[in-house]
């Protein structure tokens, strides 16, 4: 059997892997980049979907915030923002009215390298900048209940403010169905308990809160439902490919902007399969997605949807931030040695963690196969402990691997910006079609 290489999705560089001939490389579909970026975005900004032009929503004196995204996703920030920044200041706002609000959900702050990384320099030095922060009580203003009876907070910056736009980046997600949209003020500048009950155990465990859906998902349901409340004025999301490069720009109504949105992405990222395979090969997408093992657990995701009962994982994922330390992810592996003990764990009455979520669907995958790690960040009892095997001879596991499984490999080189998809005469089970 013959050998071709495979360039892997893996920290800023990538690696490459000899893997066989017959091997299933599945990938997204090529989208050629926006021959010109800028010209894109402000052409979306003047013409968008379903929404006046953002010039004709803003006026002199208003306060607005422009929320985006944190170093954990791969939104175009330095080349989004300034463009939006100059259209909103065209229109009358004065920068001194203007706040960007760093969208943490429940993740770590970013340092001051990180923001001016993620912003650019002269964003950092001429705009107030915040950081939202799930557990500061006097920065959350309440919304009341959702129809689901779950206490809503969100940031108290943004929904004072007379301008709110959202911004962010459309991928497949793997809980919530697409990112970007509604996503962007819940979970991203919401409290932490409107987050644990939007990620709540019966929420996470609904067959529709999945890859690729969003009507019916009773997770994304509620995150319209809370993004709505709050009367954003305008939308400006991006779609990528794998270099990182804007495809798409999808501007306006915050409904009608994301659903061309997710259209376009699902109608790329959608692939389908015929039959599961022994063994699955997967990443999680490079930089800044694999900068930690909580976050590679989309990766497995993908991954759990086209492996066969009883196959195996392979995750390639830098984790340059470890497991992390920040964040419940690490505590909450520690208090149990296997995927069952988890989900009786999180299955006990009235117990609630931050990151629940994440275990959850990692003792999920688990369940269905078994899961090896090759980290370069991360030390073989460190993934131990995340309940993982690990690996440190990529080429070797590998053979290994297909020796023991069998030898039907499938590989996801670009991770979760694939829907890998088993076909409806596959037999799938119930299991597997949620994952």
């Amino acid at each position: 059997m013959g050998e071709m290489i495979v360039h892997l999705a893996y920290g800023k560089s990538g690696l490459d892997l000899e893997v066989p001939t017959d091997a299933e490389v599945i990938t997204p579909s090529l989208v050629s980049a926006l021959p010109d970026e800028t010209a894109s975005i402000r052409e979306a900004l003047r013409a968008p979907i379903g929404s006046p032009p953002l010039r004709e929503l803003v006026k002199p004196g208003d306060r607005a915030v422009v929320v985006h995204t944190d170093i954990t996703r791969a939104t175009p920030n330095v080349r989004l923002l300034p463009v939006l920044l100059e259209e909103l200041e065209g229109d009358g706002v004065r920068r001194d009215n203007i706040t960007l609000l760093n969208a943490l959900g429940t993740h770590r702050p970013q340092t001051e390298a990180e923001l001016r990384g993620m912003l650019g320099d002269f964003i950092v030095d001429n705009y107030r900048c915040l950081q939202h922060d799930a557990w500061a009580e006097a920065d959350l203003l309440s919304l009341g209940s959702t129809s689901l009876d779950h206490p809503v907070r969100v940031n108290r910056h943004y929904a004072e403010a007379d301008v709110k736009i959202l911004t962010g980046f459309i991928e497949p997600h793997f809980f919530a169905g697409f990112s970007g949209g509604p996503k962007g003020v819940l979970p991203s500048i919401a409290g932490f308990e409107s987050v644990l009950s939007n990620h709540g155990r019966e929420m996470i465990a609904h067959p529709c809160a999945t890859w690729g859906v969003t009507v019916g998902n009773p997770i994304w349901e509620e995150m319209r439902e809370v993004a709505l409340r709050t009367s954003p004025t305008f939308l400006l999301n991006v779609a990528m490919n794998d270099s990182r490069q804007i495809t798409g720009v999808f501007a306006g109504e915050l409904l009608a902007a994301h659903a061309a949105g997710c259209a376009f992405v699902g109608g790329h990222a959608l692939v389908e399969v015929e039959q599961p395979f022994d063994v699955v090969l997967t990443t999680n997408s490079g930089y800044p997605l694999d900068q930690n093992l909580y976050q590679s657990v989309k990766g497995m995701s993908a991954a759990a949807r086209i492996v066969r009962q009883g196959g195996a994982i392979l995750m390639v994922t830098e984790c340059s931030d470890g497991l992390p330390t920040h964040g419940q992810y690490a505590r909450l592996l520690a208090q149990t040695n296997s995927p069952q003990g988890m989900l009786d764990l999180l299955a006990q009455s009235g117990f609630q963690s931050h990151d629940q979520w994440q275990v959850q669907i990692q003792a999920q995958i688990q369940l269905r196969a078994d899961v090896y790690v090759f980290a370069g960040g991360l030390s073989e009892d460190e993934i131990r402990s995340a309940l993982f095997t690990p690996v440190r001879n990529l080429p070797a596991a590998l053979a290994d691997l297909l020796e023991r499984y069998g030898t039907r490999l499938c590989v996801l080189p670009d991770g979760p910006l694939t829907i890998p998809t088993l076909t409806k005469t596959s037999p799938i089970s119930r299991a597997q079609t949620k994952i």
